[in-house]
């Protein structure tokens, strides 16, 4: 045979043409339990909770106890620990020093929703609605008419907690915002876009049946309801983290049942893969493997159990120092500052029904061309970017072809059209090298987004890689 012409130039085309009928299958059967993954958990509290069934099943144990008891860690050791029910993180520690750094994936899986306001429910109309905050960066006018879930919890003045999840099952009623009919929707229809419906308009429907005659009595039935069936009255809601999201399971999409249809792929899409790409580990990795899925990254990575927090340095603190016989802060920050990170999150496709927002010449990612490796976020001249080193990028080339693994490039549109950020920045700080690497997802922040099943599992398989 004639010696194959070498190319210069990249050429890449559609992954499902380069797969063979053996691991098609095994795309799917992946992407089968991943999808019951995201039907299931609709919250951060739910993702930190089958992350650690996911972990415990595999072999890992919570680090807690370790820590109090002084018991050191060894390779081969897999540990769990969580921060505030919500922040997961999973280490595998390895055989090399753990000073000479981690392998490190983060990402988060916290998702745009509507959170109850703390005085929530109230009857107007001949109604009982719940009162909303929306939480992250959504497009209000997609979440009227839509099937909605209530997820959350319920602390009581006792110390108990009450775990509510209604809307799931098909033998349980839905929730919706209500929208107005076009015969009298003249004036919503001249707004703009983004004000046809409001914050404030975001009221859910929850019920219409009377307790009685008199004034109020809706609402008198739906507490009545609520005490009846979870010991809880209206004080309680304000001490409640209560989540509506949108109803039902994830859907296969499409006649070949090649991509996902479904809620929260931002950022469990990238979550999933990770918990899975570390659990799954037959050897011990050379580095110490760790998996960080933090919450509240929509909202800017606040509070005690988001990126800007301690939690993280805190965590690699005790590990390290179960880890090495003379803890130092000089030793932890070494160990920081060694470590190589992959920012799981996700990234947007090129959607072709809104192609002018897209980057030219093929610098958007394209939905069923691999994982998407995004050197830089931000906007803006890159303003808030991690904007990764070219050394590091190469590096992730080599392991990642030498793995097999379906890659691309891509960005967040057009140069001042827009633009988004991950957590890549904050452990940046650390100077370790970190570069955006997740899964491509169109209709991002929308009650349903789309994904692509080759496109998870070449996460999957990139992630496994890296940890390994």
């Amino acid at each position: 045979m004639a010696k194959k012409k070498p190319t210069y130039e990249i050429e890449q085309e559609n992954g499902w043409l380069g797969t063979n009928a053996k691991e098609r299958k095994q795309i799917f059967s992946f992407c089968e339990n991943y999808r019951q993954f995201i039907s299931t958990v609709k919250t951060e509290r739910q993702a930190n909770d089958e992350g650690v069934r996911l972990a415990e099943a595999h072999g890992f144990t919570d680090l807690a106890p370790r820590i109090a008891a002084g018991e050191r860690l060894k390779a081969g050791d897999k540990v769990y620990f969580s921060v505030g029910g919500k922040t997961l993180i999973l280490a595998h520690i390895g055989t090399r020093p753990i000073v000479e750094g981690l392998r490190l994936i983060g990402g988060h899986t916290d998702s745009p929703r509507l959170d109850l306001k703390p005085r929530p429910l109230y009857e107007e109309g001949g109604m009982a609605l719940l009162d909303t905050h929306y939480y992250g960066g959504v497009r209000k006018y997609q979440w009227v008419t839509t099937p909605l879930a209530i997820h959350g919890v319920v602390a009581k003045k006792d110390g108990t907690s009450v775990s509510i999840s209604i809307g799931e099952n098909a033998d349980e009623p839905v929730f919706c915002i209500t929208d107005l009919l076009p015969h009298l929707a003249k004036e919503q229809s001249d707004r703009k876009l983004g004000v046809a419906i409001t914050g404030e308009g975001l009221n859910v429907l929850c019920g219409s049946m009377p307790a009685g005659k008199g004034t109020q009595q809706i609402k008198r039935a739906i507490l009545e309801k609520l005490h009846a069936d979870y010991g809880i009255d209206e004080w309680d809601l304000t001490s409640a983290e209560l989540e509506i999201v949108p109803a039902g399971p994830a859907r296969d999409l499409g006649f070949d049942r090649s991509m996902l249809l479904g809620y929260g792929h931002d950022d469990r899409a990238s979550a999933y893969p990770a918990i899975r790409a570390i659990v799954d580990q037959d050897e011990t990795p050379e580095y110490t493997a760790m998996v960080l899925l933090c919450d509240k990254e929509e909202i800017g990575s606040v509070g005690s159990t988001g990126m800007n927090s301690f939690l993280f340095e805190n965590a690699a603190a005790e590990i390290v120092n179960l880890c090495t016989e003379d803890y130092s802060d000089l030793i932890l920050r070494r160990t920081l500052r060694n470590s190589k990170m992959l920012s799981a999150d996700v990234n947007a496709l090129h959607d072709p029904n809104y192609p002018e927002v897209s980057s030219p010449n093929k610098n958007m990612a394209q939905l069923n061309h691999g994982v998407v490796m995004t050197k830089y976020v931000g906007a803006r001249g890159k303003s808030g970017s991690n904007d990764a080193h070219a050394e590091y990028v190469a590096e992730l080339r080599a392991l990642f072809d030498d793995a097999g693994v379906t890659w691309q490039t891509g960005e967040i549109g057009k140069v001042d059209q827009g633009g988004g950020g991950t957590i890549a920045y904050m452990l940046a700080r650390y100077e370790m090298d970190v570069i955006d690497c997740g899964v491509g997802v169109m209709s991002m922040h929308a009650p349903m987004e789309v994904v692509g099943k080759f496109d998870l599992y070449m996460a999957y398989r990139g992630f496994s890689a890296f940890l390994a």
